[in-house]
C-alpha cells in the first residue's frame, strides 16, 4: 500500500477497509507508524469514524489533503448490517450482553416493511451512550461504562435516504442503509426495536460506501 513516500506530504487519501476490533484511531496510529520515518510532519486523520465492531470503509487522509475532512464527512454513506430482535444490549450494538428478552411471535415480514419505511427522510435520534460524542470534557463511554446516566441528551437530526431489507430470517434481519452525517445505526436498531414492539440492537455493520468511494477500492494491507 505505501510505496512512495513523498506523495503523502502532498497529500493523499486511502481507502482502508478496516478489520473487526480495530478503533479508527487505531488505523490511524498504524499507517502513522509506517510513514513517520519519512517525516514527523505529516499529518493524518480519518474521515468518517468507525465503531470498533464495524468493519468497512474508513477513509485516512496525509498532508495537505486533510483539509478535505469535513468536505468527505457530508457524503451519504452506505451501510449494510444485521438487526437481531427480541432483547436489547445497553450498547444499542453486540459489544455488551444482551438483557430484557422479548417475544417476536408476532412480527412478520410485512410488519417489519412497514416500520423500515417510517425511517425514511428526516428523523430525530438520540445517539448510543456507549459513543465518543463529549459532554463536559469526557466521552460518553466514560460515563456509560461507570454506569452512570448522560444528563441533558439531546437528540440530533438525521437523515435517511434509504433503509432497504435484504433478507428476514426472524429474529435476525438484514439491511441496507444511505444516510447522511451524524447518524447512529446503532441508534437506528434499537429504535426499530421500540417501533416493532420486541426490542433490538446491532449485531453487525459494514461501512459500503461514502460518497464516490466504495469499499471495492480499498485495502486490507495494515501490517
Amino acid at each position: 500500500m505505501i510505496k512512495n513516500y513523498s506523495e503523502f506530504e502532498k497529500g493523499k487519501l486511502l481507502l482502508i477497509d478496516k478489520p473487526w476490533g480495530w478503533t479508527s484511531f487505531e488505523v490511524v496510529k498504524r499507517i502513522k507508524k509506517k510513514i513517520i520515518s519519512f517525516s514527523k510532519k505529516i499529518k493524518i486523520g480519518h474521515a468518517g469514524t468507525l465503531d470498533p465492531l464495524a468493519t468497512g470503509l474508513l477513509i485516512i487522509l496525509t498532508g495537505k489533503y486533510t483539509k478535505k475532512v469535513d468536505s468527505i464527512q457530508n457524503y451519504k454513506k452506505t451501510y449494510t448490517g444485521i438487526i437481531k430482535m427480541g432483547c436489547v444490549t445497553p450498547s444499542f450494538d453486540s459489544e455488551t450482553k444482551e438483557y430484557n428478552f422479548s417475544s417476536t411471535s408476532h412480527i412478520t415480514s410485512e410488519l417489519i416493511q412497514k416500520i423500515s419505511k417510517k425511517f425514511i427522510g428526516e428523523i430525530n435520534q438520540y445517539p448510543p451512550s456507549f459513543s465518543a460524542l463529549k459532554i463536559e470534557g469526557k466521552r460518553f463511554y466514560e460515563y456509560a461504562r461507570k454506569g452512570k446516566k448522560i444528563k441533558n441528551m439531546k437528540p440530533r437530526r438525521v437523515r435517511i435516504y434509504q433503509f432497504n431489507i435484504l433478507k428476514i430470517g426472524i429474529p435476525y434481519i438484514k439491511f441496507l442503509i444511505e444516510c447522511g452525517k451524524g447518524t447512529y445505526i446503532r441508534s437506528i436498531a434499537q429504535d426499530f426495536g421500540i417501533k416493532i414492539n420486541s426490542g433490538a440492537y446491532l449485531l453487525s455493520l459494514r461501512r459500503e460506501r461514502i460518497g464516490p468511494f466504495s469499499i471495492k477500492n480499498s485495502s486490507k494491507e495494515l501490517e
